[in-house]
């Protein structure tokens, strides 16, 4: 059995950014990842370029039950930081435009390779030692022993877990896998959350979590796309590949970003905003012309252009496939008719539904596909400044605790600060 001071579960971006911390204050380090490479969601991100942070990082840009929690490892590692650390390797980057202007969100001008490339140089430079293909069966810590639930055996209780095996010292851990037997003073839990399975996310840390007697929030996809299966699923079919600018709002909050019709619903960086807002079963509404005063627009097209169409005039302003569609929804039998011919109650209904259109999920297309998991490791049972849970030399990191991000590189910038955060700690 190999000894090493700290061993890290998970080779993202939180645990790569721990592992690192640690090694470069003389700590051995050994990070475990179950995929056949490291950093998979940082090669996918950002369309391949990876959106790594955001120059305007600030607490109210995270959601958890604690929204204090993520401050101090947010201000000791900060979004500067991280840029520091690119620049050093020479990596190109550039800042996002959207239709409200620069964004903040900062993105690889070449490829997301180049951001995995550099932390995995800053691992070999600090002796960080990785392992891939490594599934974690077993967990021991004192007499408890937890069994990987998801091998078929069942995870026994302490006392069953005491009786037998021989005992280990209080202080540290002992892990089986499928690579053998390691053993560490401190653990680090960096294993992501349920998002995207195919790029490795699991629940491993959550049944950790849980076995060690911390307590978990409940878990849902984050940064996900809404489903539709009324008619307005059949609309989304219409218009798969459709993008325009809006407004997407429920009573919670609203954000104006595209949106992006798909065959199963809506997404784009709206939707997938207000989806981390979103419970079951709740409206949301669409403003197709966020800065237009619609009613007002109608009647002066009324006014200046009688003789057009409706969806001529739209087509200025929207996606031509998109305004055929409104129509057959909402002025099928005005389809042909000229404005001047429009009364102005129908052109009000129009309107209405332009500034204000409701639209109600069936659903999300869940973890498959989600960029984040919401919920998760309580941070009432973690320390803000050290990401140790009350377990001593337990930590969780990253996204498996009860701290999500706005999309636009906030995930990524709580992966490296909390990963920092445990690294100085351990």
């Amino acid at each position: 059995m190999k000894s090493h001071d700290l061993i890290i579960i998970g080779a993202g971006a939180a645990g790569l950014m721990c592992a690192i911390t640690a090694a470069k204050r003389g700590r051995r380090v050994l990070v475990l990842e179950r995929s056949n490479k490291p950093g998979k969601k940082i090669l996918m991100s950002g369309g391949g370029r990876c959106n790594f942070t955001n120059l305007y990082v600030a607490p109210d840009r995270f959601l958890s039950a604690n929204p204090h929690f993520c401050k101090s490892a947010l201000s000791r590692y900060t979004q500067w930081d991280f840029i520091s650390l690119v620049e050093k390797h020479g990596i190109e980057y550039f800042e996002k435009e959207t239709h409200n202007g620069l964004s903040g969100q900062l993105f690889c001008r070449q490829s997301s390779k180049l951001i995995l490339a550099m932390l995995m140089e800053e691992c070999r430079q600090a002796g960080v030692e990785t392992r891939l293909n490594c599934e974690i069966e077993s967990v021991r810590h004192g007499p408890a022993n937890w069994i990987n639930s998801s091998n078929g055996r069942k995870r026994p209780t302490t006392a069953t877990a005491a009786a037998a095996e021989k005992p280990v010292s209080e202080g540290g851990f002992h892990l089986g896998t499928s690579l053998g037997r390691f053993a560490c003073e401190t653990l680090v839990v960096a294993s992501g959350g349920l998002s995207v399975p195919s790029l490795g996310g699991s629940g491993i840390g959550y049944e950790l979590a849980e076995f060690f007697g911390l307590r978990l929030l409940p878990r849902s996809a984050g940064l996900v796309p809404f489903t539709f299966t009324d008619a307005l699923h059949t609309v989304c079919e219409h218009l798969s590949g459709v993008s325009t600018g809006a407004v997407l709002s429920n009573d919670r909050r609203s954000f104006r970003e595209d949106i992006l019709f798909t065959h199963r619903g809506l997404s784009g960086p709206a939707a997938l905003q207000l989806s981390s807002y979103w419970s079951p079963g709740e409206p949301i509404q669409a403003s197709l012309l966020p800065d237009q005063n619609a009613m007002e627009l109608l009647l002066n097209w009324k006014r200046q252009q009688p003789r057009s169409l409706l969806r001529t005039q739209l087509d200025h302003l929207l996606p031509r496939k998109l305004v055929l569609e409104l129509e057959r929804l909402w002025w099928p039998e005005l389809a042909e008719t000229a404005l001047a011919e429009w009364p102005d109650i129908r052109l009000e209904t129009v309107a209405q539904k332009l500034e204000c259109w409701a639209l109600k999920p069936a659903g999300t297309e869940g973890y498959r596909t989600a960029e984040v998991t919401m919920g998760g490791v309580d941070t009432r049972d973690l320390s803000s400044r050290t990401m140790e849970s009350k377990v001593a030399g337990l930590f969780f990191i990253g996204e498996v605790v009860d701290v999500t991000g706005h999309l636009g590189g906030f995930n990524f910038q709580w992966a490296w600060s909390s990963g920092f955060a445990a690294g100085q700690a351990v």
